[in-house]
């Protein structure tokens, strides 16, 4: 049967899969409806970099298996879009960049996952250039390859980055879930400006082999999609278990509020909003401040600089055709006639002065962020008896390739630490969606999506996207 924008919107995987097993929906059917999706709305959006041709031969294959009884599982015949930093054999991945136009030979190993999963792999994603680590000027969303991804809520407005095309193709239903990459909220962010959830995990449960680098000690991919119980499935997927979530209860949790207020009214309300919530579902909520941000920052951007050199050029070694080290990446795009046709590199150039990894000033200051990170969160964590910490994930979107107002900004610590962070749909200002994030300590990925899915069933505050031109 065909599936209306509405079907797609409203369905979660569980559902889809109920479908599929009674035989009124097929994995190529679905797909399909994706595919007509991209075609009908990515033109506006420019969320889509790379539609892969084999995607309804993978949902066919898909219906295959289940005719014989051979399911992989609730993923198999699911659609899944894909950041365009994951590699996948045969298929562009390119960062954003016009230097890694020849496609990698090999999948990464969280894309070997998926399809072992059943998975049907749709496309790749647009993002902002090289993980929003080229320029501290860029245009969030933009890239050479992609251009700029609009914000499906209003198109004037950025998605903000680095995973903009997944958090924008999940909020549009171009496809039913998708996969980001986060460093430092480049999941988390643009889920909350997309009206969507997003999850970034523990660094080290999902695989970073075959994923272009900013550095491999936090980068992590992670899901992103329209529900708690989609994000939850494909994350196991990604990891290679079986799915075994169930929605948890707010009532008795403790639960700290970061408010980070006076950024702007509208995310003030919000977060005022989402602790009266809280609190009619049973949950204790405790004002805290978390501690030695701006110490975190300062150590922190120095070290990523130095483990960015490194780690992208032992990515880029992987890449036939592909510059091989930082400088001949900074001379291709002096070369080239579109990448730095809208701001520089600064960030690379600083790479190429970078300290070696060996250097004891480097290890001070990865030493110190780290564990300033760790100790603002179990600090708070402990002191108040805290199961998590509450904060706002977004302030509204600015007009995309405008400058980037300042916002509350709440992903650092939990990024820094290698700690969970989850995102979920919580009002809008005006027609822009607002998030608020549930940050966890160590190893509290379940139980974050357990809290997060519980507040996502209490407050039912995601909007289908209206595509308004702009607002004033």
């Amino acid at each position: 049967m065909d599936l209306s924008a509405a079907d797609l919107d409203q369905a979660t995987i569980p559902q889809l899969a109920r479908r599929m097993a009674d035989g009124g929906l097929t994995a190529a059917g679905l797909t399909r409806a994706y595919l007509r999706r991209v075609v009908e709305l990515d033109p506006r959006l420019r969320a889509v970099v790379a539609v892969d041709p084999t995607a309804e031969s993978q949902a066919e294959e898909s219906d295959r298996r289940r005719a014989l009884g051979q399911s992989r599982g609730l993923m198999d015949g699911i659609p899944v879009l894909l950041k365009d930093n994951i590699d996948t054999r045969g298929l562009a991945t390119t960062a954003g960049s016009r230097a890694l136009r020849v496609p990698p030979d090999a999948d990464a190993e969280v894309v070997t996952r998926l399809r072992a999963a059943g998975a049907v792999v749709l496309g790749k994603t647009n993002m902002t250039e090289w993980g929003n680590f080229r320029s501290p000027w860029a245009s969030s969303g933009w890239s050479a390859v992609g251009g700029q991804t609009a914000n499906p809520h209003v198109l004037d407005r950025t998605p903000c980055g680095s995973s903009s095309g997944s958090a924008v193709a999940v909020a549009a239903s171009l496809a039913q879930v998708a996969v980001g990459t986060e460093t430092n909220g480049s999941i988390v962010s643009p889920a909350g400006h997309a009206g969507i959830v997003g999850f970034k995990p523990t660094p080290g449960r999902v695989s970073n082999a075959g994923i272009v680098p900013i550095t491999a000690l936090r980068d992590t991919a992670g899901p992103m999609a329209r529900h708690v119980v989609d994000a939850a499935i494909l994350m196991a997927a990604m990891e290679g278990t079986g799915p075994s979530f169930t929605p948890g209860t707010l009532r008795g949790a403790r639960i700290g509020v970061w408010r980070r207020t006076g950024f702007d009214p509208d995310v003030d309300r919000v977060v005022a909003s989402t602790v009266e919530l809280l609190r009619d579902l049973g949950a204790t909520t405790v004002d805290v401040d978390l501690p030695y941000q701006d110490e975190i920052q300062a150590a922190d951007r120095p070290a990523m600089v130095a483990e960015f050199r490194h780690d992208l050029e032992r990515y880029l070694r992987t890449r036939t055709g592909a510059p091989r080290t930082m400088r001949e990446l900074v001379e291709f795009n002096e070369a080239d006639p579109v990448e730095l046709s809208l701001f520089g590199q600064e960030l690379l150039h600083d790479a190429e002065k970078a300290r070696p990894l060996t250097d004891p000033v480097y290890r001070h200051q990865r030493r110190t962020a780290t564990g300033l990170a760790r100790r603002c969160l179990d600090e708070t964590l402990a002191a108040h008896r805290l199961d998590l910490v509450m904060a706002p994930s977004n302030g509204p979107a600015w007009l995309a390739r405008g400058a980037d107002p300042s916002g509350p900004r709440t992903a650092l610590p939990a990024a820094v630490a290698g700690y969970p962070n989850v995102s979920v749909p919580a009002g809008f200002a005006g027609p822009l969606p607002l998030g608020v994030s549930f940050l966890g300590g160590r190893g509290a990925d379940e139980a974050v999506l357990r809290f997060a899915a519980a507040f996502e069933d209490a407050a039912r505050a995601r909007r289908t996207p209206a595509y308004l031109p702009g607002v004033s």
